[in-house]
Parts: structure tokens; sequence; C-alpha cells
């Protein structure tokens, strides 16, 4: 199991491809996802669910889903990203649609900055949803294990656990690795791919000049907290995948039922939730305990499953001090080159795959174009 909820959309043309290049299983279905509002549950996945939806007019229903069609079958994303998607939104939509059903998804996740968010990344949430989802067999991990197989095979080295702690260019660069049992050293290397956080990447490399450090500072992103519970039976009653919970006071924003997707005889049969949270680093959600954050969460859960409790097998929290870039508007502007100001250095995270939000489809696709650049340099 996973520490964070995961899957992949059926146009992740990237990450498929690597599959299929390592001759890996991908697992396609069709899950159900669902909103839950004024203490109920509707399915909201496709043009039918959305015409049915019972809480607005036909009217209102009809214009919704005729906007959400034309953005995302609108190729000319560029122009949509200096709009402010909370101030567009309600007057193409209709501020009852957005109030009811958008804007709290906006506020659970992006919190003080969701009267700030690019009307460019919304676009790119709508248009690269497929009804169909796709997860690789057995799971992420053995994924990873075997693209680490692959890389071993063409005599690359992966090094678990072992953090980098300083960047420097000098004669050549040089990173300072402490290794997971504890012993630090200092390695050379030709050429450094960086991918973490701009933040993190501003940590580790003092000598990076400051109005460069400026322009990495002008970047902002979220965390991400998971209470993940394991059930002797299931949550949902309707078999919903996915619930995105439309309450800006709500302390949970999706609860996820992963084995409402992959079969629960690959986890020993239990069932398996992901209640998620994004937050920023510094709030509550991580520093309180599991036992806290499930005690914040119980009297929510009960409007849902009053049962549940008792089906409990046991839970753990995970927490992601970095999950979700902020897209304001004109991010454009703003996004990094690959290229840093340190020869031989070159900066390829999450940050980067503007117009599309985060994901492991485009941590390969960012990987290949950086390999890419790299070749033509040479």
């Amino acid at each position: 199991m996973e520490k964070h909820y995961h899957h992949w959309f059926t146009n992740d043309k990237s990450i498929l491809n690597l599959a299929k290049e390592i001759n890996y299983e991908v697992i396609i279905k069709r899950p159900k996802t669902s909103v839950f509002i004024k203490n109920n549950i509707y399915q909201f996945d496709s043009p039918v669910s959305v015409l049915k939806f019972p809480l607005l007019s036909v009217f209102e229903r009809i214009r919704m889903g005729f906007v959400i069609g034309a953005l995302r079958y609108n190729p000319f994303w560029k122009i949509l990203e200096k709009y402010n998607a909370a101030v567009v939104l309600p007057k193409l939509i209709g501020r009852k649609s957005y109030e009811m059903i958008w804007e709290p998804l906006f506020i659970n996740k992006f919190g003080k900055y969701a009267g700030n968010v690019s009307l460019a990344w919304f676009w790119a949430r709508i248009t690269k949803r497929t009804p169909a989802l796709a997860y690789p067999a057995k799971g992420f991990l053995e994924f990873a294990r075997e693209v680490v197989k692959e890389i071993e095979k063409n005599k690359g080295n992966v090094f678990f656990e072992s953090e980098i702690l300083e960047l420097k260019k000098d004669k050549s660069l040089t990173l300072t690795i402490k290794h997971k049992n504890g012993k630090v050293e200092k390695e050379d290397f030709d050429k450094v791919i960086v991918t973490t956080p701009s933040f993190l990447f501003l940590k580790i490399a003092p000598q990076l000049p400051q109005a460069y450090r400026n322009s990495l500072g002008k970047l902002k992103g979220i965390g991400a907290t998971n209470l993940l519970l394991r059930l002797k039976k299931p949550f949902f009653k309707d078999n919903t995948y996915w619930l995105n919970v439309c309450d800006n006071k709500a302390p949970v924003m999706a609860i996820v039922e992963h084995t409402n997707f992959m079969d629960r005889k690959n986890y020993d049969n239990e069932h398996l939730l992901y209640l998620g949270n994004y937050r920023e680093a510094s709030d509550l959600y991580f520093a309180i305990s599991k036992e806290e954050m499930l005690k914040l969460f119980d009297k929510y859960l009960r409007k849902i499953n009053p049962d549940y409790f008792k089906n409990i097998i046991g839970y753990e929290l995970f927490k992601a001090p970095f999950a979700q870039p902020i897209i304001p508007i004109n991010y454009s502007k703003i996004i990094p080159s690959f290229i840093t100001p340190l020869e031989n250095v070159y900066l390829a995270n999450i940050e980067q795959v503007y117009p599309w939000d985060r994901g492991t489809n485009y941590a390969v696709e960012l990987g290949i174009k950086v390999a890419n650049l790299i070749d033509n340099n040479e």
C-alpha cells in the first residue's frame, strides 16, 4: 500500500509508455467519483451524472456542463492564464454552481491561495481527466523496483535513503551525501539534475546568486497529509472510489477508498480508505498525531458511515511537506528554466510541469525533456 493515493489517467502517455517499455502490466478500470454536498453523496464523473445532479436546475446543469466542455476542448490554454479562476468561473458556470461545487474544492485544496489560482490550472485539471483510470499491477512500489532494475541493467546506480546535504561547484560538481548508514561523503559528478522542490534546491546550493534565489523564492507550494484507515468492511455503500468533499468547513478534503478501484485481495482483503488534505507545512495538521487527526475527522466521517469506527483494523498518518505547487495568474512568467546559474546543474521539478498539474506522468515527461536538453548541449 502507498502512503498517498495515486492513479494514472489513460492519456498519461509518458508513464504508460515507460510501463510498456519495461513490460510492466497496467490495470485499467472505470471507478466511481462522487461529491459530498449537504450530507449526501452524488455521482459526479460524467456528462450524464452532471445532467442528473439534483441540487441545480436544468438550466444550471446545462450551463455548467457546456462551459466545462468548452474549456476542456479549448486548445489555447495560454490565453486563460491571465484570468483568476475564482473571479471568472462564477461568471461562466453560474454563481450557485460555483459556490456549491467548485469554490469549496478550491478553498480545501489551496487554502489562503484559493483566490489567486489561474484559470489555466483549472483548464489543465478538467482537460486531463479521463473516465477510466490506470494503475500499475502490484502497486507503485513494485513498478518503481522494476524501473530501478532497468536503470541498473544500464549500469546506473540508485541510492536509497541518502540525503543530499550540499551541492557545490568548484573544479567539478561536488555533492555532500549522507547515506542511510550515517556515513557522510563527498562525490564528484560531471552533471547534476536537481529534482527537489525549488526551496530545497536553494537550501542545498549556497552558491546560487541572489537574483536567482529571489526568482525561485516567488514559487509557492503546499503539503499534503493522508490518514490511511484499514477497515474490515467497505466505508462507502455505493462503491464510490473518490469522494470530493464540497464543504470548506469540513476537516477533510478528499475521501478515497482505494479498494473500490483496486481489488482488496491485493491487500489481505482489507478495505483501504485515505483521508486526504492539502495544507501548508506550518499547519496544525503537520503537528498532530494520527490519534488526534482521527478524532478531528471522526464526527464528519460518521455523517457518511456511522458504523465505520468499529471496522477499523489499524491506521497510519503520512505527511509530505511539499505536494502541490501554487499556480497563480501568469505563472509562465515566473516558471524556472531547466538551466540554472551553476554550470552543468539543471533543475527539473514538479513546479515546471505547467500548465499541467503534479503527477508521476509529468515526472517521467520532465526527465525525458531535461535528458534531451543535456544530450543536445553535448
